[in-house]
């Protein structure tokens, strides 16, 4: 069975996903790839992961870095969680490219090249908008290409961490 979850953010409505133990999804309200994850059968129900995942979001969006991470669930390929895995290790105010990643998973996997096309399918379909910062990923010149939620979202989230667009 899984769980829902609605938070109210200062971007707009947020919808939150869970096992029961972890979290499994957090979308902006009418994102492309909205509720991907979630089963059709699930039932609105305030869970202790819950209720850590809007304290971590509290925190966020009152514009201080928080400093532990709910419980995660991802599902997906190996690649796209190699990928989710590399986004969260994006640290707070910083970003990186597409590029970037593609070259560290052809490093780390002995291939001559990734392409960052690849890399962005799978930054698309993060299913845990903010928590796996996502919105932290750019094109190679620096644009703020894809992101899900919005490009409108995405420049408001990187504003709320300090970064200079």
């Amino acid at each position: 069975m899984q769980y829902t979850h609605k938070y109210s953010s200062p971007l707009g409505a947020i919808t939150t996903a869970s096992d029961g133990q972890n979290l499994t999804g957090l979308w902006f309200d009418g994102q492309k790839y909205f509720g991907r994850t979630l089963e059709k059968e699930h039932e609105e129900k305030f869970l202790s992961v819950f209720e850590c995942t809007d304290a971590w979001l509290d925190m966020y969006f009152s514009g201080k870095k928080p400093d532990f991470t709910p419980p995660l669930s991802l599902s997906g390929s190996p690649f796209r969680q190699r990928v989710w895995e590399i986004l969260l290790a994006i640290p707070y105010g910083k970003t990186t490219t597409y590029g970037a990643i593609a070259a560290q998973i052809a490093a780390e996997t002995g291939l001559s090249h990734m392409s960052a096309q690849a890399v962005g399918g799978a930054v698309g379909h993060n299913p845990i908008s903010v928590i796996v910062p996502c919105h932290r990923v750019l094109g190679s010149d620096g644009s703020l290409t894809g992101y899900a939620g919005g490009t409108d979202k995405k420049i408001r989230l990187l504003q709320l961490e300090g970064v200079r667009i």
